[in-house]
This record gives structure tokens, C-alpha cells and sequence, in this order.
């Protein structure tokens, strides 16, 4: 069979997946940098800062946050796990740093 019926593709057709593959990128460093954030804010209250919030175990936090991190780094194919991780970590900023962050040392 010859090439001659089948029509030349458009130009646009290869500059869209540049540009969808950069999405992806700035995509994945923006959830990198999220993590990050999470897990090195994780480490810098104490474990009796987490108690006194009423919240789990820094340990526990720790352990969460850097498993997703890990995860984020690492181009292992777990997506679902990753983006379970992902919540893990805003829900970490939305709701335990806040209450972290609440408590004044006097």
C-alpha cells in the first residue's frame, strides 16, 4: 500500500504535544514543590507540639509525607498511591500546620 492517499498531518499537530508535555512538567514540579514544603514544615515542629494539637504522631506525619515524596521523586507508575499522598500532604497543610502554627511556646 502507498503513501500517496494518506493526507500530510498539520503542524500544529507536534507543537500541541510539546506543549501538553510541559503542562505535565510544570504540573509535576508545582506537586514536588508542595511536597517539599509539607514534609520539610513537618520537620521543624517538635513531637510534643503534634500532641498538644491533638493531631498524629510527627513520626507518623513524617513517615506519610516522605513516602509521598519518595513516591513524587522516584518515576514509579503508582498514581493512585501517589495521589493519595498528595491529599495527604494538603491535608497536612490545610489542617495540621495551621493548628501546629496555633499554638504559641510562652
Amino acid at each position: 500500500m502507498s503513501d500517496a492517499f494518506v493526507p500530510p498531518l498539520p503542524s500544529w499537530l507536534g507543537v500541541g504535544a510539546d506543549i501538553e508535555a510541559w503542562i505535565f512538567v510544570g504540573v509535576s514540579f508545582a506537586l514536588l514543590a508542595i511536597k517539599i514544603f509539607a514534609f520539610v514544615s513537618a520537620l521543624l515542629y517538635s513531637a510534643e507540639s503534634y500532641s498538644a494539637a491533638d493531631k498524629m504522631s510527627k513520626a507518623a506525619w513524617c513517615a506519610i509525607l516522605g513516602v509521598g515524596l519518595l513516591i513524587q521523586v522516584v518515576p514509579v507508575p503508582l498514581s493512585l498511591i501517589n495521589l493519595a499522598l498528595l491529599v495527604a500532604a494538603l491535608v497536612y497543610l490545610a489542617d495540621v500546620r495551621p493548628a501546629l502554627a496555633g499554638l504559641r511556646r510562652r
